[in-house]
């Protein structure tokens, strides 16, 4: 048995004990904080995420410059998996493929050779295909690595080290962009323009305590790869970079293309940032076989290396700003961006920033690399001159040396007595080749000593005076806008900041065009639209078992009402129908409807019109036509209990009839006019319940149809006239059996 106190006895109890909720609770903040900390969230001062900085500094290891050979995006992802980041390759590749996709960063890290994707939202080809390699953009965020600018640490197994951040002399975090979602927060920073970022960043360091709305006039908006417009107003986007979050709208670049004779098409040259276009064209199609935009006619895809869809309209009048603003509503012509600027504050606090403050993040790193690579230069200047002194000092005393040398048992011991010289200058003594003796060596030390010593004094001076490091960084800064900013290719703004205009409400019936239907509705529930007016008694086909249940005429204008069981009344768009060749298709795909209650009545909606909607129970009231109309597929609730009838509101009474064939005429005016609830007694029972009620003018008297098909009449309604919720009188001789009066 060991004493060893580390080492654990098996024969001891292991065991410990704590409560469920705090063992839970421990382990989930654990996970939660290596996920914002480790995984979703980007640092503020290089803008990555700890799988992306390792990807770019495994392949500077590689030495995968911007002017060198490309390697295989296996042997990068590889190298990545094995000695950075413990996790799955195909993550990996994806992450380093979306860094190479000029659609989806603003500045690429990755220069890709292979299929990397598309803008279609095709995957890329697999890793043994593709080669990549560094970008310029990504050794900028490198720059100074090697020179003590930043922290290492142990990478996942101990054997190799790390960049806990990249020196980032490039702003990465607000050019590039980035989106994640940690445990109970996510970030969305949308890209930038370089320039532009430069430019804010020169500002600050000119006025600390610079103004938002300063900055946001240097930075008037994202800049995204894809381009296309930001329709947001000023007060908005300002409001956003104020407070680290907001949405703005972002539409699709388009103009109209004239094709002579009075013909004209819609050419869309930009799409939304993070849009399919492969998706955004199969919706557009939709739209037109759906006919949700009447005035759209035709869609192509004519796409090569640039984005090209043209939209052909309906007709030559149709107004190309009122079918572009229906497009924007239904479709990804235009989107929202959500803007969180979530990010993690030194690399260790998550915070939502302003835009000034990923600006201070950024340059206050910028300034602690300069420092730090100041003071590695400095000590590597010290080392420098102190070797030099020692040639110097050997060769004002050149004879003495190499007498020393060469007759001496322990030269170095007698260099060092005899001269005062350092251990490491004498070993840079020892070790200097003979051709450094010449005479013009010695003059090229000294010219190296004079320079050494001036530069030794710049940096101390520098790194003495706060004010030289912002010079420093702004001359660094300017140079970075010089290589990327709008001088080089690609570095113009792409996203245009427009007007947000007046937002014009259009009214998407107004565009189906007119056309007569004839609703079909079988027993089982499938509906169809059969196209014109056609005998509501026609022969028709239907499924094995099924058979009519109703038939309307209708116009592709029109809203469907269904009034359900439940006493729910459901909105359907006509034009939303399937057409008349098949056998339809289900009514409660489209509606939610239960399947314990049974479809009641089947209308077209008209405005301004009244109904009379009543229970089995004998309960009612009239509800207007727009207390009806339902804006979901769940319907509107209007009537409390189990629905019976609903009918059209006209002349002055009402006439109900039970079950027990007793049948009543009271005033109209005697029901409430409700938006929605059970009603009052319609006719009072002592057994079962209403059986059917009609609205009729008195003075017309009552009619009703007989099975055979003839009309019979009671013009005289006296004996049955009597106040609501009153028993009534057997209703008269010819009467349906059916106690129905149609």
């Amino acid at each position: 048995m060991s004493d060893d106190p580390n080492i654990p006895d098996p024969s001891r109890d292991q065991t410990t004990s704590e409560p469920l909720s705090r063992a839970i609770g421990e382990r989930y903040l654990t996970y939660a904080l290596s996920t914002i900390m480790h995984r979703a969230l980007p640092d503020a001062r290089d803008g990555l995420k700890p799988v992306h900085r390792r990807i770019l500094y495994a392949m500077r290891e590689l030495r995968l410059s911007p002017t060198g050979a490309f390697r295989k995006s296996a042997k990068i992802t590889g190298d990545v998996m094995g000695n950075y980041h413990p996790h799955g390759d195909a993550a990996i590749y994806d992450a380093m493929a979306r860094l190479a996709q000029p659609f989806a960063m603003r500045y690429p890290l990755v220069d890709g050779q292979g299929n990397f994707g598309n803008i279609d939202g095709d995957n890329p080809a697999a890793s043994r295909y593709t080669e990549a390699r560094l970008t310029a953009a990504s050794e900028a965020l490198m720059e100074g690595l090697s020179e003590n600018s930043v922290d290492f640490r142990p990478n996942y197994d101990g054997t190799l080290e790390e960049p806990i951040v990249l020196p980032a002399a490039f702003p990465n975090l607000l050019c590039n962009g980035a989106s994640g979602i940690a445990v109970g927060m996510a970030t969305n920073v949308p890209p930038h323009n370089l320039h532009e970022v430069i430019d804010a960043c020169l500002h600050l360091i000119k006025s600390p305590d610079a103004r938002d709305d300063t900055l946001i006039n240097i930075m008037p908006g994202p800049d995204f790869p894809t381009g296309g417009v930001l329709v947001e107003s000023r007060e908005i986007i300002a409001e956003a970079y104020r407070t680290g979050r907001g949405s703005l709208r972002l539409r699709a670049r388009w103009a109209v293309e004239d094709l002579g004779r009075g013909l004209w098409q819609i050419v869309v040259t930009e799409i939304p940032y993070q849009v399919q276009k492969s998706k955004l064209i199969e919706r557009l199609a939709e739209l037109i076989q759906l006919k949700k935009v009447p005035i759209l006619a035709d869609v192509r895809d004519e796409s090569a290396e640039d984005v090209r869809i043209v939209l052909e309209p309906r007709a030559r009048t149709v107004d190309p700003e009122q079918l572009m603003g229906a497009l924007f509503r239904v479709s990804d012509l235009e989107i929202r961006f959500g803007l969180n600027m979530n990010v993690l504050i030194d690399g260790r606090v998550p915070k939502v920033c302003s835009l000034k403050e990923v600006l201070r993040a950024f340059l206050d790193h910028r300034r602690e690399v300069l420092v730090r690579r100041a003071n590695f230069r400095l000590d590597k200047i010290a080392a420098r001159l102190e070797v030099l002194e020692g040639y110097m000092i050997a060769f004002l005393n050149l004879d003495r040396v190499i007498e020393i040398i060469r007759y001496e048992d322990d030269p170095k011991a007698v260099l060092a007595a005899e001269f005062k010289l350092s251990e490491t200058q004498v070993e840079a003594i020892l070790n200097m080749r003979l051709r450094a003796l010449r005479r013009l060596e010695e003059m090229e030390l000294r010219a190296e000593h004079e320079n050494l010593t001036k530069e030794r004094e710049g940096l101390a001076a520098m790194v003495a005076d706060e004010g030289a490091q912002w010079d420093k960084i702004s001359e660094e800064l300017r140079e970075t806008r010089k290589k990327f900013g709008k001088s080089a290719p690609g570095g113009q703004r792409r996203t245009e900041i427009g007007a947000a205009g007046e937002v014009t409400e259009i009214d998407m019936d107004s565009m189906i065009e007119r056309e007569p239907i004839t609703v079909i509705l079988s027993k089982m529930g499938w509906i169809r639209a059969m196209k014109g007016h056609q005998p509501l008694d026609a022969e028709i086909k239907f499924k094995d078992g099924d058979g009519p249940f109703m038939a309307l005429h209708a116009e592709t204008t029109d809203k469907l009402m269904v009034y359900g069981a439940n006493g729910r009344f459901y909105t359907l768009p006509a034009n939303n129908l399937p057409g008349g060749r098949g056998m339809g298709e289900p009514l409660r795909l489209m509606i939610d409807l239960p399947n314990d209650a049974a479809v009641i009545d089947l209308f077209p909606w008209r405005d301004g019109t009244r109904y009379l909607v009543a229970s089995k129970a004998g309960d009612g009231f009239i509800v207007n036509a727009a207390d009806i109309l339902a804006q979901t597929r769940a319907g509107k609730q209007v009537l409390n209990g189990e629905a019976l009838l609903c009918r059209p509101v006209s002349g002055d009474h009402v006439v109900t009839v039970g079950e027990n064939r007793k049948m009543l005429v009271f005033a109209l005016d005697e029901l409430p006019e409700m938006g929605r609830g059970k009603g009052v007694r319609l006719q009072k029972y002592k057994d079962g319940g209403l059986s059917d009620a009609i609205c009729i003018t008195l003075a017309e008297g009552l009619r009703w149809q007989e099975s055979g098909g003839r009309t019979r009449s009671e013009p005289d309604l006296a004996q049955w006239l009597g106040k609501r919720a009153t028993a009534g009188v057997m209703a008269p001789r010819g009467f349906p059996r059916d106690n129905k009066f149609n």
